[in-house]
């Protein structure tokens, strides 16, 4: 019977199974069929993804070079585009559009010899915190399937969560990577802003998009964002800088770190008790193998969701603009309607509740009478944001926090409650306001038998240090 462990794992099993990709692709087509109740994948690409076992098994047994991610069966959220395949950003207003290119992301896989299986489930338009807010209905959580797995890359958490595929991509605009990771259990890295090529992406916020990775340990997550990441011809914003040897840098010698946490963040009121218990007994424990760990100062926040929120509806509103009923996309069958009419019928019926919330807010704090009170103080606030995390890296290697504020909640549980739904952000969205690559990283299981993780941040374009403080905890 086949099992996943690790790629490495399943590289050793392939050098000895002339047939090992295709016995994966079986193996993974069937467990999708058997958990479907999940509702993780939009779109399984079986026979697609059948033949190209076929072929790399053919490729291998011919002798020819190997790919880094040689038949690794990899899931991709539905706003990464694939050529002549369908992404609908979770949203009916796409329902039926099928991509007219590759994503950057999506080449940089094929070539490396990876195994796309199927498009995955996801909030509409990567907006939200629990993926219900999906116009093809909720993820739920394999742990316990009345509890959402987060949001909005939930269908691509629980895919690893669950054995649907060996890693999966999502994007993390304000911790739709790492939330969902921490809820599922698995792990989940954000590169620096410019690490990854955002071309083939759908935008949500221009300047917050990142594309993230699953995986269940941190050495496929190394080597995944090795193959993926790297300057690109067709993202003007993506980092010229070397794409480092992350999986390789993984082996250095474990050290001592000079680390740092928020003192508000463990403190804050809303941080479920055990949770905050468990990182201060670590804290505890690595101050006792010779690490620092000082608490430092973070009078902001407070200020970090309503920041993050009015700058990522704004570029949302001018984002999904594009939408407009007459290029492509859901068009409302109406009878000689003017333009007005059409943009506002299809635009209604198109897009979900919680994406016309945003673009509404988006649209009103862009508006001339409340551009300056709210935009560009928000954009104040994020230079204000960015300053503080320069200093504090001119002391600290890394810096330490809970991921979340509570383990998985209820299907529908917040669902009423839109301020605490956007206060489950609290601790991820400061990455992508500075830009700094950040990872949540499964270490504790909670009294409710719930996984929660531990989140840590590195400077910018600091990934290999991330990564082996990361691989030193998971082992310590």
């Amino acid at each position: 019977m086949f099992s996943f462990q690790s790629i490495e794992q399943y590289h050793s099993f392939l050098a000895k199974n002339e047939d090992g990709c295709s016995t994966a692709v079986t193996h993974y087509l069937m467990e999708i069929e058997k958990k479907k109740q999940l509702n993780a994948f939009l779109e399984v690409f079986a026979d697609e993804a059948t033949q190209r076992a076929k072929e790399l098994d053919a490729k291998r047994k011919d002798g020819k070079p190997l790919g880094k991610l040689h038949g690794v069966v990899v899931g991709i959220k539905d706003v990464i585009c694939y050529k002549g395949h369908t992404v609908s950003a979770g949203s009916k207003i796409l329902e039926n559009f099928k991509s007219i290119y590759n994503a950057t992301v999506v080449e940089k896989l094929l070539q490396e010899d990876a195994i796309i299986i199927g498009r995955q489930n996801c909030d509409e338009f990567a907006m939200g915190s629990s993926n219900e807010n999906s116009a093809f209905g909720a993820v739920r959580n394999a742990l316990d399937e009345s509890r959402v797995p987060g949001g909005s890359s939930g269908g691509s958490a629980v895919s690893v969560q669950a054995g649907l595929a060996m890693i999966s991509l999502g994007s993390d605009t304000g911790g739709s990577v790492r939330q969902p990771a921490d809820f599922c259990g698995v792990v989940g890295l954000k590169p620096s802003y410019g690490r990854i090529s955002r071309y083939g992406l759908i935008a949500y916020a221009s300047s917050f998009d990142q594309i993230g990775i699953f995986s269940k340990t941190i050495e496929d997550a190394a080597l995944c964002l090795e193959v993926i990441a790297g300057s690109d011809d067709f993202d003007s914003t993506v980092s010229e800088k070397p794409v480092p040897a992350y999986a390789k840098e993984l082996a250095a010698a474990p050290k001592k770190y000079k680390l740092a946490y928020f003192k508000q963040a463990l403190e804050h009121p809303g941080l479920d008790l055990e949770m905050k218990t468990a990182i201060y007994q670590l804290i505890d424990h690595l101050k006792a193998e010779g690490h620092t760990v000082d608490p430092i100062e973070f009078e902001f926040l407070n200020h970090i969701v309503p920041t993050y929120y009015v700058l990522t509806t704004a570029e949302a509103s001018s984002n999904l603009s594009r939408f407009d009923a007459v290029r492509f996309g859901y068009r409302a069958p109406l009878v000689n309607p003017s333009l007005n009419d059409l943009y506002k019928a299809s635009r209604s019926a198109g897009f979900g509740k919680e994406v016309q919330r945003r673009i509404m807010l988006g649209t009103f704090v862009l508006s001339a009478g409340y551009f300056d009170a709210y935009f560009t103080k928000a954009q104040q606030v994020r230079r204000i944001l960015y300053n503080k995390s320069v200093d504090v890296f001119k002391d600290y290697e890394a810096i330490i926090s809970p991921t979340v504020p509570s383990t998985a909640f209820k299907i529908g549980e917040k669902s009423d409650d839109q301020v605490a739904m956007f206060l489950a952000d609290i601790y991820t969205v400061f990455a992508n306001l500075v830009g700094i690559p950040a990872i949540s990283i499964p270490l504790f299981t909670h009294a409710n038998g719930l996984p929660f993780g531990l989140q840590i941040m590195t400077n910018h374009f600091e990934e290999t240090k991330m990564l082996q403080l990361s691989e030193q905890l998971m082992h310590s």
